[in-house]
């Protein structure tokens, strides 16, 4: 598959990241089942964990628009490693998709690699339904 509409989305949102104490600017993109892309960045707040982190963002927003099922999420970062989720993320991406959820980690749209959401969080906890 071609990921690079999703990890362009990511690319963007990390340009309105507000991240004045880290400095480190996230950004995050989800696409839906339907074809739809919801892009995200992380926002800091003085009142520190107030914050939220771009993945969390782009899923709220396509929640928040009765959007549920995702297919990838890429996720991109003021980094020369790969950015990856941290672990409160991970358990809030696993309330949302399946295991099979392909998960992008971008340094650019020609240098990324590929998962499966289980390989990142291999025994969320998660309402059975």
């Amino acid at each position: 598959m071609d990921y690079t509409n999703l990890i362009e989305s990511a690319l963007k949102a990390k340009e309105n990241s507000y991240a004045p104490y880290s400095k480190y600017r996230v950004g995050a993109a989800v696409l839906t089942k339907d074809g739809k892309i919801y892009a995200g960045c992380n926002i800091e707040n003085a009142a520190y964990p107030s914050g939220i982190c771009a993945e969390k963002t782009a899923i709220s927003k396509a929640v928040s628009e009765g959007n549920r099922e995702f297919l990838a999420i890429a996720i991109v970062a003021d980094s020369n490693d790969y950015p990856t989720p941290c672990g409160e993320c991970r358990q809030f991406i696993s309330e949302f998709v399946k295991p099979d959820l392909k998960v992008i980690l971008a340094k650019s749209t020609n240098d990324y690699k590929t998962f499966d959401f289980a390989e990142l969080l291999p025994l969320s906890f998660k309402l059975e339904r």
